[in-house]
């Protein structure tokens, strides 16, 4: 039969999450909801749209316009998500996808097309496999195992921070840790989402998120934003003080994300996407996590070039030089309408 391709609307979002759920290789970032979140908080054009054949749905491609005069104009799949790509039960309808969305391009003026692939893919897109890398790592329901399996140096500061009498408690307000995160990120020279962006997570993703907030007596000093899919716990926005590094509390936080995790069944912890050479590179590497490339591909427009938009593009130094510098009230006011063009 025929494939058909149909956009994705608010009616057919049960079934394209239960193809998500099917396939092996889905994501959490496949989920049907990033479209409406992203459209919502950051004005976004999508081009959500599946692959019918005899009336079942057998490819799924999540596909966003980020545009903007500061960062250009780009199709990705998925922005302000680690993962996606097209997700397809049969070559040919990956490949059909794949060029659906080339095909884009020319009508929204694109410089390019990017997926975010977890997993290898083939094909004869360019690939940039020195950026990006992800670390997945089982956990057991067995605390001491876990703490174990963490490397020896690494393992004595979770043990610092449980010393110092640090506490953990999980919370579904995003209050303390956008508190938190935004002084984190604005110390790396980093602009903040929004807290509304952590609110609207927290509500559309309430069955299967929460934050784990590690106190030093009544005070806050880490918190992590945490989704949970399958058998996975996913840490995917979180934050230190600089209070925090005096106690161990990020290391603390990251362990206890990983106990509570392990308590309720979870079998794999993803900790995230890195870029090569950076501090968060390092202190995952350093909990025993082996890193594994991230086959992020593009089809460009003609003359157009990659984009490169990361902290380690030296065209960049300047603006984050200047960003640590500022008062923490005037980043937080002008980070978030940055922000939505580093999807």
């Amino acid at each position: 039969m025929a494939l058909t391709f149909r956009p994705l609307e608010i009616a057919s979002e049960p079934a394209w999450d239960s193809f998500v759920d099917s396939m092996p290789n889905g994501t959490f970032f496949h989920r049907a909801a990033w479209r409406r979140l992203i459209a919502e908080e950051f004005g976004h054009r999508s081009f959500y749209t599946f692959a019918e054949r005899d009336g079942a749905i057998v490819g799924v491609l999540p596909l966003v316009q980020v545009k903007t005069l500061l960062f250009g104009n780009t199709l990705t799949s998925v922005p302000f998500c680690v993962y996606g790509g097209p997700l397809a039960a049969d070559a040919e309808t990956a490949e059909a996808l794949a060029e659906y969305a080339a095909d884009l391009l020319p009508e929204t003026g694109a410089s390019g097309v990017e997926f975010r692939h977890r997993d290898p893919v083939e094909g004869d897109w360019l690939q940039r496999p020195d950026l990006y890398v992800t670390f997945r790592k089982p956990i057991v329901a067995n605390h001491d195992q876990n703490m174990k399996a963490i490397p020896r140096k690494q393992r004595a500061m979770v043990r610092k921070g449980i010393q110092n009498g640090l506490t953990s408690v999980v919370e579904q307000d995003p209050a303390r840790l956008h508190r938190i995160y935004a002084e984190s990120v604005r110390n790396l020279g980093t602009p903040v989402f929004s807290r509304r962006w952590f609110a609207s997570l927290m509500h559309t993703f309430r069955d299967c998120a929460d934050i784990v907030t590690i106190l030093n007596g009544d005070t806050a000093v880490a918190s992590v934003m945490n989704f949970h899919w399958r058998d996975e716990v996913l840490p995917y926005y979180g934050g230190g003080t600089i209070g925090a590094r005096q106690v161990a509390g990020n290391d603390f936080m990251y362990w206890e994300v990983m106990r509570r995790a392990a308590d309720r069944g979870y079998r794999l912890f993803d900790f995230g996407r890195s870029k090569l050479g950076t501090g968060a590179y390092s202190f995952k590497h350093n909990w025993g996590f082996e890193p594994a490339p991230l086959h992020y591909r593009y089809k460009l427009a003609p003359g157009a070039v990659m984009p490169d938009h990361n902290p380690l593009n030296p065209k960049y130094a300047l603006f984050i030089a200047a960003w640590k510098r500022l008062p923490l009230a005037v980043a937080n006011r002008i980070g978030p309408p940055l922000v939505r063009g580093l999807g």
